[in-house]
């Protein structure tokens, strides 16, 4: 079961509500263990970042990891923790009015630690309004996952409507495979912090560039990423398959729980 905080107090049902009406925010997902974060310096970038995206306001990065540290268990179990930015005062009628954000955390159990499957996705043309920012608006992605799930896919991969060229999966990125080369598509995507970790940590060439949705064939393999996962393979995207078992992709694996995590 998930717990909810805002500014270090248990969250009121009017101050939650606030955040469900006007649906205006952002946040950053991690996976802490043993007091530990990978890439918590990219979250906290992001976060603050973000913020003065979206709310004209500089964040405290002290004070998110202070209450980022606060919730986390003592025992040091592995929890996914979503730290979400918003201002309960803001309403439809006035957005505009100044704003003072809030730090609502969320925090669950992490996933057990066996690697889940690999992903069957279907390519949907759609991106995000404000791709570089990790915003609460997330209606479109989920209803094209829903869409693909009813229809027996996994998940979607998003193709850029303007130009045909993939960009990332519904809430993660995407790279691909060919033979040793990595390649991250280039387009309006957000900079994921998981991918920015494996990128550093891989050893093998790899390169920013466009890929088209029409030409996945050329690749050997692909995988998503994000900090709840890590490294997932993907199976197959449409009516092209991958090979989850790629060699590499267990090099990235590895590459990615060797980086050493942060203390909060």
């Amino acid at each position: 079961m998930a717990e909810i905080e805002i500014d270090g107090a248990p969250a009121d049902p009017a101050r939650l509500a606030a955040l469900g009406l006007l649906n205006y925010g952002h946040f950053t997902t991690l996976r802490a263990e043993a007091g530990r974060v990978r890439g918590l310096a990219l979250h906290l970038d992001r976060l603050v970042r973000d913020c003065r995206v979206l709310f004209a306001a500089e964040l405290d990065r002290e004070a998110v990891r202070e209450r980022i540290r606060a919730v986390l268990p003592a025992d040091g179990a592995p929890v996914i923790v979503r730290v979400t930015v918003y201002d309960p005062a803001l309403g439809l009628e006035r957005p505009g009015a100044p704003a003072v954000p809030r730090l609502l955390l969320t925090t669950r159990p992490a996933a057990a630690a066996a690697a889940p499957g690999p992903l069957r996705v279907r390519t949907v043309g759609y991106r995000r309004e404000l791709p570089e920012v990790k915003h609460v608006g997330l209606f479109g992605l989920v209803h094209h996952r829903r869409r693909a799930q009813l229809d027996g896919y996994d998940d979607v991969l998003l193709v850029d409507p303007d130009g045909g060229g993939v960009v990332e999966g519904a809430t993660w990125n995407v790279g691909f495979l060919d033979g040793r080369r990595l390649v991250w598509p280039d387009g309006p995507s957000l900079p994921g912090v998981t991918a920015a970790l494996l990128a550093g940590a891989y050893g093998g060439p790899q390169s920013r560039e466009r890929v088209d949705a029409s030409g996945l064939g050329r690749f050997t393999a692909a995988f998503a990423v994000n900090a709840g996962v890590g490294v997932r393979p993907l199976a197959a995207a449409d009516g092209t398959a991958f090979d989850p078992a790629h060699p590499v992709l267990a090099e990235l694996a590895t590459a990615y729980g060797e980086i050493v995590a942060d203390p909060v």
